[in-house]
């Protein structure tokens, strides 16, 4: 957390407030960020803000800036510092970008070029989904997880995705039928694309939240994530939770086979 719709949010957000605006000064408030000290050539103009899988990439010109929030790290635009603990700090002439992140789990740094080894993206053509499936022993839901196969999915839209699709998350990628797969390359960009229209997905612990403070309302159209005993809103029966590679995995054990 957060994973791809959240981050999506956030650059969606953070756009009209810093693309083509001069960033002014970099704070560097975290001694596990001093390499960023003399990474910034000042004044610089923020010609673009993207997302790739989970990270954040301010395009600087002649360097980008990657953040990665990771478990606990968020990204917010505001006029004044917050409260919470703040790692790095952009400064421009009408407000800031500010790097929360008490836990000091994400990550920071100033590249040249970025490069990845990242899968592709699961918003665009997913025509390639098939031939990547085949020869993959892993259960489904790991391979979803996997960046390296798929970028920006992480344990609660792989349970998302999989419900949808009505697949078990511990089958095995290459056991996945024609049909199935189907399923799968239709449920993936849907339920990221609704989490996106949502603003992302806020839990109970509140770690996420918007570029300006608001909750990611996906939370309250979550079909089997954190609803372990309720009932399935397909069929009625209740979800179920178990513990697959040592994550928290939910699913209706009538509806995914």
């Amino acid at each position: 957390m957060p994973e791809l719709p959240e981050v999506e949010t956030i650059v969606r957000g953070l756009r009209p407030h810093v693309v083509g605006k001069a960033l002014t000064a970099v704070e560097v408030e975290d001694p596990k960020l001093d390499s960023l000290r003399s990474a910034f050539v000042l004044p610089a103009t923020v010609r673009s803000i993207e997302r790739r899988g989970k990270h954040v990439l301010f395009d600087l010109g002649d360097r980008v800036l990657v953040l990665h929030p990771r478990m606990s790290g968020r990204i917010v635009w505001g006029r004044r510092k917050p409260r919470e603990r703040v790692r790095l700090s952009l400064r421009f002439a009408d407000g800031g970008v500010y790097f929360v992140d008490p836990r000091r789990l994400g990550t920071a740094k100033v590249v040249r070029e970025f490069s990845d080894d990242l899968g592709p993206e699961p918003l665009g053509d997913l025509a390639w989904l098939p031939s990547a499936l085949q020869g993959s022993r892993m259960p489904v839901k790991f391979w979803l997880m996997d960046q390296r196969k798929i970028a920006g999915i992480g344990n609660i839209y792989a349970a998302e995705i999989l419900f949808r699709a009505g697949i078990a998350p511990r089958r095995r990628a290459d056991s996945l039928s024609r049909s199935e797969i189907a399923r799968l390359q239709q449920a993936i960009p849907s339920v990221l694309e609704a989490a996106i229209a949502c603003g992302g997905t806020t839990l109970r612990d509140r770690l996420y939240r918007g570029p300006r403070g608001e909750i990611g309302e996906f939370c309250f159209e979550l079909a089997v994530y954190g609803r372990a005993g309720e009932p399935c809103r397909r069929c009625g029966n209740p979800i179920e939770r178990t513990v697959l590679g040592g994550r928290g995995t939910y699913f209706c054990p009538h509806c995914q086979t």
